[in-house]
């Protein structure tokens, strides 16, 4: 089965979209959540999530452990991750070597993409705006874009979601065999 990612900024209609893909199937559906509940704006937000999602979805909370729980699910189920973004976040805070969460974003990436039941994957993009001005954030945008590069090259679709509609991304394999395609037909006569 595919493996899916939803990237894009923040409400941008990516957990919509997420879940209208994972009803869509007609699997049963575990939904792998990240955000910890520390202060009211984010019990807020997890509270809007909670009464969005389908009522007979496994929910399983993991701020930290994400790829354990993401081998956890059986392949006969739905993995729905939401959102990377906030445990990549999780695991700088708390005080994670930086090298260390960039393995553990690769070892993401292959456990979405080795199980053989559908797995979607959501995540932010961070690095479309300024430089940011303090270290932290210039090394979470830095840990955020390369798991986000591990994520879209190791799973099986990717889409870029705006105004919550799908842009496709291309890969780089893509692009040059439209590229060597489009030479060709200029050296046809």
């Amino acid at each position: 089965m595919a493996s899916t990612f939803l990237l894009g900024g923040a409400r941008s209609g990516k957990s919509a979209l997420s879940e209208h893909l994972a009803t869509g199937l007609g699997l049963p559906v575990t939904a792998v959540v990240t955000a910890e509940l520390i202060d009211d704006e984010m019990r807020e937000r997890v509270r809007r999530h909670q009464q969005d999602r389908p009522a007979d979805w496994s929910v399983v909370e993991a701020p930290y452990d994400l790829v354990e729980a993401v081998n956890d699910v059986p392949d006969s189920e739905i993995v729905l991750v939401d959102c990377v973004t906030v445990w990549l976040g999780n695991l700088l805070v708390r005080g994670d070597d930086v090298t260390e969460i960039g393995c553990q974003g690769r070892a993401l990436a292959e456990a979405l993409a080795s199980r053989s039941g559908p797995s979607i994957a959501v995540s932010n993009e961070v690095g479309l705006g300024i430089v940011p001005g303090d270290p932290l954030s210039r090394s979470f945008r830095d840990i955020q874009g390369r798991v986000n590069q591990a994520l879209a090259t190791s799973l099986d679709h990717g889409y870029f979601v705006m105004a919550g509609q799908l842009l496709p991304l291309a890969s780089r394999e893509q692009v040059l065999d439209t590229l060597r395609s489009g030479m060709s037909q200029a050296d046809s006569p």
